[in-house]
């Protein structure tokens, strides 16, 4: 059994940012950081807490928070409380909803086509830590570019955006064909051909056209489940498609309230689909999603 101070309230062990080392006396504190952001008072004010507490490197995750490595058991009371008045409270490891993470988005990336970090914070405001059989990630990209490897997540939303075509309208000048990374763009005999089942709905192609006849229709979200990095990575799959912020909290909710309910604990999510009929997982988060 770890070495642990009986001075330390043994309830902070069973929070999943609590991570102890490979010596007991120490522990991994973890933080909560939806989206990734962090404002520079935030930062400076975690940077003197740090320093109070004797910890001499703070550590950057995959998943867009921050660690405080070697922290003395006796320290952590003080700590968490310190980290909680700063705004940048103890977050989460375990068989939870972990930090949601999100690329820049609509707020700040050129090639945004949804406001990833608006849902990222709604998400976390609603699932962050709530006690489930597995550990869930959720993760957010703006747009099918994928930065931040959504489709690697238990959860995964991805911007989409179809574009549409004039073809009475358009020239031919091939413009568009530049800007298309999936070559699904053509000029044909002075046509733009569009092959639809190469198209990934980026959007790329819309605000390059110098006479601004390809719009796109209004940005979706895309909803993948079942992926996961790790020892052995798998893509999600495929879940639906919905058009509002509203949309994908109500979809998300409802996955959630079926793995809090059917899964089990002891395997990964997406093992856990591969031994159901991902059709039948489907059909069930459909008729709950419009009940």
């Amino acid at each position: 059994m770890p070495r642990r101070s009986q001075s330390v309230n043994q309830d902070l062990y069973t929070k999943g940012g609590i991570i102890t080392e490979r010596d007991p006396d120490f522990c991994i504190v973890r933080l909560r950081m939806p989206a990734g952001m962090i404002s520079p008072e935030q930062m400076k004010g975690l940077g003197e807490i740090a320093a109070r507490h004797g910890i001499e490197k703070i550590h950057l995750t995959t998943r867009q928070t921050m660690e405080l490595p070697h922290v003395e058991t006796p320290k952590l009371e003080v700590l968490v409380d310190d980290l909680a008045c700063n705004g940048t409270p103890l977050g989460a490891e375990r068989e939870e909803v972990v930090n949601v993470t999100a690329c820049l988005g609509t707020r700040y990336c050129k090639f945004g086509i949804i406001d990833s970090v608006g849902l990222a914070e709604e998400i976390d405001k609603k699932f962050f830590g709530k006690e489930l059989p597995v550990k869930v990630r959720i993760a957010i990209s703006s747009c099918p570019n994928g930065c931040e490897s959504e489709r690697l997540n238990e959860i995964g939303i991805t911007g989409i955006q179809r574009p549409i075509r004039d073809p009475g309208l358009c020239t031919g000048c091939g413009t568009c064909t530049h800007y298309c990374r999936e070559k699904a763009i053509s000029v044909q005999d002075g046509i733009v051909v569009l092959q639809q089942d190469m198209c990934m709905e980026c959007g790329f192609c819309i605000k390059p056209c110098p006479f601004h006849l390809i719009r796109g229709t209004d940005p979706e979200y895309r909803i993948t489940v079942g992926g996961h990095r790790g020892r052995h990575p798998k893509i999600g799959r495929h879940l639906i498609d919905v058009k509002t912020h509203e949309d994908v909290i109500r979809v998300v909710d409802k996955i959630i309230y079926w793995i809090y309910r059917q899964a089990s604990s002891g395997s990964l999510l997406p093992e856990q689909l591969d031994e159901l009929e991902f059709d039948e997982f489907k059909k069930t988060i459909f008729r709950m999603v419009e009940g």
